[in-house]
């Protein structure tokens, strides 16, 4: 099973003869995709996106490819994963999980482009009739309760029921009195701009040891918040289900991991109440759905973590369309320059914080290549460690 199979006869979508990648720079990250060609004249498409090592994601993908999935059939999806993911000895881990995730992404956009269906068509079809969003990235400012409330409404204004954002600067194991008042205060400022009837969730980015993230629990209380992401580093998992314990709103969690075998210690320990994989993280459309069925088993729910381009954006919207645990997906598409959608030819557009039902098969969109040579990667660095780095500002 773990070499290609010539013998079955080829689905509608051929067999696969090439694949290439290809780098977007914008002024926040580099964006990574991936193109798939086979013997029938079709493409399909993945993103590859990595926060800081796109290259050398870019690079793994191809050799994968050419060890793993030259002469296959994009329809053999489940022996592609496993031949892909256990041939290569990948064992888990940020690029090969990347690498998995796109060129999964890029079998159902291959499969749906095939018999000319949508590719949620292929991934439980559809249990709801649009996908609610919320923003992330609109707080790129000062870190002053006044400009995180301005750009708050700002946000509001555009449609958006629910927003996200880190209050807590470069704060690392410990808050100081002054930063942890500060931090609270940007959470009070940003709950009065937008009012009771907006969600608002508050993102821990993994940065805070167990008495810390207890404290802040207390302080985030009277806020009202949606849940509090990743408020501990992963190292200390065991420590998760005590604070859910003290919690009064929900735990979040889990973008850092890239597969089943990597979530096996979450769902053990039920340490989160919410799930966050990345579609372009996690193995992709296979293995999400199933990590999403494990965590309907624990009464977890799925909120994507998506901090990509607007092409993972709609590969979100065709898997969450499916998935009947879901509650909303995370969308930085705000963020992010004009030309960038011009490089993504059929991102799935936002209207007042959410997104309908696709019609166009597979994912319904391509790569320009044009813009792509007008916008070369940049591979610099942004330290979310740093003074500032809510500003995006690279180096």
């Amino acid at each position: 099973m773990l070499t290609v199979n010539r013998t079955r006869p080829a689905g509608p979508a051929g067999r696969i003869t090439r694949v290439e990648t290809l780098m977007l720079g914008t002024s926040w990250r580099d964006f990574g995709y991936v193109r798939v060609h086979t013997d029938e004249g079709l493409s399909g498409i993945g993103e590859i996106t990595h926060p800081y090592r796109v290259r050398e994601v870019c690079a793994l993908t191809e050799a994968l490819a050419q060890r793993h999935l030259i002469g296959a059939d994009p329809f053999d999806i489940e022996e592609l994963w496993l031949r892909v993911y256990q041939g290569d000895f990948l064992r888990g881990g940020d690029m090969g999980g990347v690498a998995l995730s796109g060129l999964d992404q890029a079998m159902y956009d291959l499969m749906g482009k095939a018999l000319g269906v949508p590719a949620y068509r292929l991934t439980g079809g559809a249990c709801r009739d649009e996908v609610r969003v919320y923003a992330n990235g609109w707080y790129t400012g000062e870190r002053e309760p006044e400009t995180f409330a301005a750009k708050a409404k700002e946000t509001v204004a555009k449609g958006f029921t629910a927003l996200k954002f880190d209050p807590f600067g470069p704060g690392l194991h410990e808050l100081e009195r002054a930063e942890l008042r500060r931090s609270v205060d940007l959470v009070a400022a940003v709950r009065e701009a937008i009012g009771p009837d907006v969600d608002l969730f508050i993102e821990g980015h993994a940065r805070f040891a167990m008495p810390t993230a207890a404290r802040l629990v207390r302080e985030l209380e009277p806020f009202d918040i949606g849940w509090f992401e990743e408020p501990m580093p992963w190292t200390h998992i065991e420590r998760y289900a005590e604070l859910r314990q003290r919690a009064a709103f929900p735990i979040s969690g889990g973008e850092h991991f890239h597969n089943r075998y990597e979530y096996k210690p979450l769902f053990a320990t039920n340490a989160v109440d919410i799930i966050q994989p990345d579609l372009s993280m996690a193995g992709g459309f296979t293995e999400v759905r199933k990590l999403a069925a494990i965590a309907d088993t624990h009464g977890m729910l799925v909120a994507p973590h998506n901090s990509n381009s607007p092409l993972c954006t709609t590969v979100s919207v065709h898997a969450t369309l499916g998935i009947p645990n879901f509650k909303i997906l995370e969308t930085f598409d705000g963020l992010l320059e004009d030309y960038v959608f011009d490089a993504l030819k059929g991102t799935l557009p936002i209207t007042d914080g959410h997104i309908g039902l696709p019609t166009a098969p597979g994912l319904g969109v391509e790569l320009v290549d044009e813009v792509f040579e007008e916008h070369p990667p940049s591979h610099r660095f942004w330290n979310m460690f740093a003074d500032g780095w809510e500003k995006r500002n690279r180096t």
